[in-house]
């Protein structure tokens, strides 16, 4: 059982370090579109009105990427407690690189006394 878990989360790992390549690629590579744009319009002597509306759409796609980038990333967090739900705990996947210290996930947290109330 523990081989199974084993492998359907190296399968979702994949999956997951797949999806957020996509999103960082294709992020880096409307950032350069919308960048490229306005530098390319003024070479050609046009003026700042013409492609008005293409900048401002390649700027809501970046956007939209950076928020489907926050939800990856949040779907990373989720699957990395789903590992230790499944006693994966232990178990790393990925390229090695060190996590930054895990955040409470939004949560906030307090002291809570020892004495009995």
């Amino acid at each position: 059982m523990l081989k199974q878990r084993r492998l359907i989360a190296d399968q979702v790992a994949a999956s997951l370090f797949e999806a957020e390549a996509a999103i960082d690629l294709a992020l880096a590579k409307t950032a350069r579109l919308a960048g490229v744009m306005p530098s390319l319009r003024a070479d050609a002597g046009l003026s700042a009105l013409i492609g008005q509306d293409a900048v401002e759409r390649a700027s809501e796609a970046i956007a939209a990427l950076a928020s489907a980038r926050r939800a990856i990333v949040e779907t990373h967090k989720e699957l990395d407690l789903a590992k230790t739900q499944i006693g994966l705990g232990a178990v790393m996947f990925g390229d090695g690189a060190e996590k930054p210290p895990a955040l409470s996930a939004g949560r906030k947290l307090r002291a809570v006394s020892q004495t009995a109330a």
